[in-house]
């Protein structure tokens, strides 16, 4: 939920200060980009130094740049963020938040910022218990601003109790739970073919195709992307996923994709089937290498099983199931005709004849069919555009 985002990590004076090296490291960890803002008296509590070192920017501390006099545009901070966080917020903080005092870098980013702000109260338990602390906690929360809340636990008075500061991975974690709230396929199962099967003759040669994958794994980066667990089923491929909701399993044959699509389409919402499984696989395969004679070589076939088909005849009424077809003729009228002899509710069509589509390349160019004969055409683009796309056409159906 993190990766690209750009974030500000604003920190105060309060001796949770040091958690806030760990807060950056983990948010480089999740692939944000961060920027750190200081007030002057955190200083005391955590250096620049480690500031910038973990974050691979210079840290801000003033309105005024001392080496060049130029100013730290706060308007500039404030549009730049895709979120704000500050960690630890002191009462003294908070109070200047509700009552819109600008009187550092810091508070005047804030009242800038057009993005998601949270923050997360540290101090002693009966500071943070008093009214005033709890009503300032209520009007930041009314103003859009959102609570990460401050836990249980040993203080630096020797007390326990309520007040101390979460702890960074549990404040990573509170972020990326409630942007993903927001997404539209969040706690949404779905359920990725990819890339080609190859189908053995012997111990060395194989029948396949040109599949390269990148279709299925552009589909899968953009489902976790609007919250979906994905599991994407991927034949021999280079590609290799990292975002955390997808699980990536790798399978050769049609038959092992077919076992692994067994598995998992029961409990999946959405079915994507993009993968170019092979149609024929050979009758017989040989445990050594076929040596190569003088004659002619021929190898006897049998069909593959029909994975799409199969999934369409025990998909439920709250299952979306999503096929792909690569023509090369009377492209239209075959991809329709898959539409409903395998039970989709959409066809993406792929035709070989569209320069820059199909296998092998980093583009494509679709044409989505929906039941009731709706049909909408593309332009070619980037194949993670064209993700964006049919994830477009899915959720306004779904």
């Amino acid at each position: 939920m993190l990766k690209n985002k750009k974030v500000i990590l604003g920190v105060t004076a309060s001796i949770a200060a040091y958690k806030s090296a760990f807060i950056v490291r983990e948010l480089k960890k999740a692939g944000a980009e961060v920027k750190v803002i200081q007030t002057k008296a955190s200083l005391d509590f955590v250096t620049s130094l480690t500031l910038t070192t973990l974050s691979e920017n210079a840290v801000l501390t003033k309105m005024v740049k001392e080496e060049t006099n130029d100013w730290n545009n706060h308007v500039d901070l404030g549009q730049w963020a895709d979120l704000m966080l500050i960690a630890p917020a002191t009462a003294k903080t908070m109070a200047k938040m509700v009552s819109g005092e600008c009187d550092s870098l810091l508070l005047a980013t804030y009242l800038s910022a057009k993005c998601p702000v949270y923050f997360a109260p540290a101090m002693d338990l009966d500071m943070y218990k008093h009214p005033s602390t709890k009503q300032n906690i209520e009007k930041l929360k009314s103003f859009g601003n959102k609570l990460i809340p401050a836990e249980f636990g040993e203080l630096a008075s020797g007390l326990i109790g309520e007040g101390r500061m979460a702890e960074p991975e549990n404040i990573i974690g509170f972020i990326q739970k409630d942007l993903a709230s927001d997404l539209p396929l969040t706690n949404k199962k779905v359920l990725i073919t990819a890339g080609p099967t190859y189908e053995p003759i012997d111990s060395v040669r194989f029948i396949g195709n040109h599949s390269s994958g990148k279709m299925g794994y552009h589909l899968a980066n953009q489902a976790a992307k609007l919250g979906a667990h994905v599991t994407l089923i991927i034949g021999p491929s280079n590609l290799k996923t990292e975002h955390n909701l997808i699980t990536q399993i790798d399978v050769k044959t049609a038959d092992e994709m077919f076992d692994s699509v067994k598995q998992y389409f029961q409990s999946a919402d959405i079915g994507i089937f993009s993968a170019a499984v092979s149609d024929y696989k050979s009758t017989v395969v040989e445990s050594e290498k076929m040596k190569k004679s003088n004659g002619i070589w021929s190898i006897s076939l049998s069909k593959t099983k029909d994975i799409l088909f199969e999934v369409g005849k025990i998909k439920k009424a709250n299952q979306f199931l999503v096929g792909f077809a690569l023509e090369t003729q009377n492209e239209v009228e075959n991809a329709t005709a898959k539409l409903e002899r395998k039970n989709l509710d959409m066809i993406v069509l792929n035709s070989l004849n569209d320069k820059g589509a199909g296998f092998g390349h980093d583009t494509n160019k679709i044409t989505i069919i929906e039941k009731e004969n709706k049909i909408e055409q593309f332009e070619l683009k980037d194949k993670a555009e064209v993700a964006k796309d049919i994830f477009s056409k899915i959720i306004a159906d779904i």
